[in-house]
């Protein structure tokens, strides 16, 4: 049992460091040669991760050859157009001017219900207020609204903004994170004092706080913790 305990770590992080050399984007987004390395790297860890009688290289060489096949595959699909449409394809257009290019659903075997579903989980129940929507060669619809159907930005009404920037977490779970208090140039009875506008008297009491660069606060308070 030791032994399969063993194995079992060795090929798990042996392929999560693999993958992880592939890149953000290869793990956020499968295309269908990404799709399938995940499906035989899968295969070639379970034979050694069952079958003790299997030495362990017996796994590991085949995997770290199909890795390092994708590696050289996404560094040269990088370079060579030719390359990246033969293994990743070309998007498709399915709506086109609020109209449905049939032909594109029919040669990406998408259907008419499958395109609605996916248009209405990203809030378009009319055809006619897209411009143009986009079968990704992930499988992700990508959507652009009529330019009437967009919504006015800060810009385009003339009103000057602030940049807030990211905010940051100052209190996580109850545990106070002082390096970014004394990044974001904090001290703790300014924290204390914001608490208090929440009905808080400690730290310990949050279960989540940050702070932006305009000094905007957002605070949850734990349950129970008032």
């Amino acid at each position: 049992m030791f032994v399969v305990l063993i194995r079992t770590v060795v090929l798990y992080g042996f392929i999560t460091v693999g993958i992880r050399l592939l890149g953000k984007r290869q793990v956020g987004e499968l295309e269908p040669s990404e799709l399938t390395l995940a499906l035989m790297v899968a295969d070639l860890a379970c034979v050694p991760m069952q079958d003790n009688g299997i030495p362990l290289l017996f796994g590991l060489i085949p995997i770290a050859v199909l890795l390092a096949l994708a590696t050289v595959l996404s560094v040269l699909s990088l370079r060579s157009v030719r390359l990246r449409t033969l293994l990743c394809g070309r998007p498709s257009v399915v709506v086109r001017e609020g109209m449905v290019v049939e032909r594109e659903l029919r040669r990406n075997r998408l259907t008419l219900d499958e395109l609605l579903e996916e248009l209405r989980i990203q809030g378009y129940t009319d055809l006619r207020t897209i411009q143009t929507a986009v079968l990704e060669t992930n499988g992700r619809l990508s959507v652009l609204p009529r330019a009437e159907e967009k919504p006015p930005t800060a810009a385009q009404l003339g009103v000057k903004t602030q940049e807030p920037g990211v905010p940051v977490v100052l209190i996580s779970d109850g545990r106070l994170i002082g390096e970014n208090l004394r990044r974001q140039g904090y001290e703790r009875r300014w924290l204390d004092r914001q608490l208090a506008g929440y009905g808080l008297s400690a730290p310990s009491q949050a279960f989540l706080f940050t702070v932006d660069r305009l000094g905007n606060t957002y605070c949850v308070a734990k349950e129970g913790g008032r």
